[in-house]
């Protein structure tokens, strides 16, 4: 991955602003490069804030819903990494119990599996 796009992943990542989320769903976890997705979404989940989380969580092809398998593990592995579970936990309760899609209902319930046997 370029190194100027990989330090525009990692300055968004630490903004603490709404908008810096915004960008990095809008362009990262659309981008058609792998990398470039897996980085946005690591990025995202460290955020571990709820609106970060569910890009990842709750969108089809995104995060641990996308179809390249790297980038859907190595999201499960930074959620498995996160130090404060509190955030992503209440995220996957609410999409295994309200979203309308099966398969994100069931990757959900899947990461939330994996979670507790870890703990």
């Amino acid at each position: 991955m370029n190194k100027k796009i990989e330090k525009i992943i990692d300055a968004l990542e630490h903004h603490e602003d709404t908008e810096s989320i915004s960008v990095l769903e809008e362009l990262g976890t659309n981008s058609s490069d792998n990398e470039v997705r897996e980085r946005t979404a690591q990025a995202l989940v460290r955020k571990n804030v709820p609106e970060a989380l569910k890009v990842v969580i709750t969108n089809q092809g995104k995060g641990i819903n996308d179809l390249n398998p790297v980038v859907a593990m190595s999201t499960v592995n930074e959620i498995l990494n996160l130090e404060d579970k509190t955030e992503v936990i209440k995220v996957l309760d609410d999409t295994v119990d309200t979203n309308e899609t099966e398969d994100i209902r069931d990757n959900a319930q899947s990461v939330k599996s994996l979670l507790t046997m870890s703990e």
